[in-house]
């Protein structure tokens, strides 16, 4: 028997792998961060690590040790020995930047996700939730009785679509309706700006009791409660509120398949007969290739590791659920700009 010849593998190729493995290393070096609040410390400009050290409680030497990881990540800077500041990448991290990303930071690093993912050989080996594997409860289920990491939830999902409410605004017509329904629109936000850039437009956002409150304040500090109403439900026992188009954005990869034919059936049953259901999700191609669609097949796996059954879909599944709801799909829109997402049109079959 001989000996297989041992393969040379090139210090480049050993640095990415390096990084792809150490990669847990770095996500909790920027929650950490965040958490302590560092980003927002340095939006005025460096400081010294022991006055961080002051403000924050923390253990001088250990703070310098990850501020120091920190710039050699390209997230801080250190201009001068002991004193550190903003790097690009650190920006999204304070509380006032426009598409911050403190909330997902806080929510995708947090002990529930982590402690998750840390069981995902779980999920791989028998196709079960990691999440209900480790707290014995469906992830969804466990965030009702969670009010912080429900908090953290909600403000996460607001900035996701502060972030992308313009680029879907930009990238597909939503003037050709008179009115919309977001179902399941969290505090508005995107449904906002689709009624600001279309001022003769109305909308509704149907959401459960308790997030209803939150979207109804936040439509009276847009000042669109005259042209956007809030009704209160559960799209899964059916869906109310009068619009020529139904919109669901980033609610089916949540599920398996019979829990979305439910909801699109639902969503069916409201239509008018001039409706049109838009569903805005990402679109995973039939074959993958090298850098596509990374965020989502990330999420793919979050909903295996999270979620009883949830994944992200191809055409052909999205057309399967939908077709099994009565609906046929007519149209998938191009990528929406700097994001996965894309707006999928369905009208009764």
């Amino acid at each position: 028997m001989t000996t297989p010849q041992r393969i040379q593998v090139p210090p480049e190729t050993r640095s990415r792998l390096v990084r792809l493995v150490y990669g847990y290393m770095a996500a909790q070096m920027v929650h950490t961060a965040v958490r302590l609040g560092i980003p927002d410390l340095l939006d005025g400009g460096p400081r010294d690590s022991a006055e961080l050290a002051a403000e924050t409680g923390a253990h001088q030497p250990s703070l310098h040790r990850l501020l120091r990881a920190l710039a050699s990540f390209g997230v801080l800077t250190e201009p001068e020995p002991g004193r550190f500041g903003l790097d690009d990448l650190a920006v999204p991290l304070t509380e006032h930047a426009e598409d911050s990303f403190t909330a997902l930071t806080k929510l995708f690093c947090s002990t529930e996700f982590w402690r998750s993912w840390s069981e995902l050989e779980h999920s791989i080996r028998t196709g079960g939730a990691a999440f209900e594997h480790v707290y014995g409860v469906p992830f969804f289920q466990y965030l009702t009785d969670a009010p912080e990491l429900l908090a953290t939830f909600n403000a996460a999902m607001a900035e996701n679509a502060h972030f992308e409410a313009p680029r879907f605004v930009a990238g597909y017509d939503f003037g050709a309706f008179d009115s919309i329904v977001d179902v399941g629109g969290g505090n508005g936000t995107l449904l906002h700006a689709i009624l600001d850039a279309h001022p003769s437009m109305r909308g509704v956002i149907f959401e459960t009791p308790a997030v209803a409150a939150q979207a109804r304040a936040a439509t009276e500090l847009a000042g669109l409660a005259d042209r956007c109403a809030v009704v209160e439900g559960d799209f899964f026992a059916g869906v109310s509120g009068e619009g020529q188009a139904l919109l669901v954005k980033s609610v089916i990869h949540n599920w398996d398949d019979e829990r979305c034919v439910a909801l699109l059936r639902n969503c069916r049953a409201a239509l008018r007969p001039d409706g049109v259901l838009l569903v805005l999700e990402p679109v995973l191609p039939a074959r993958m290739e090298s850098a596509t669609c990374v965020e989502t097949v990330m999420s793919d796996l979050n909903m295996l590791a999270l979620t009883s059954g949830g994944f992200e879909r191809t055409e052909a599944d999205f057309r399967r659920i939908l077709g099994a709801a009565g609906l046929a799909l007519t149209s998938i829109s191009e990528t929406i700009a700097a994001t996965d997402f894309r707006v999928i049109e369905a009208r009764p079959a």
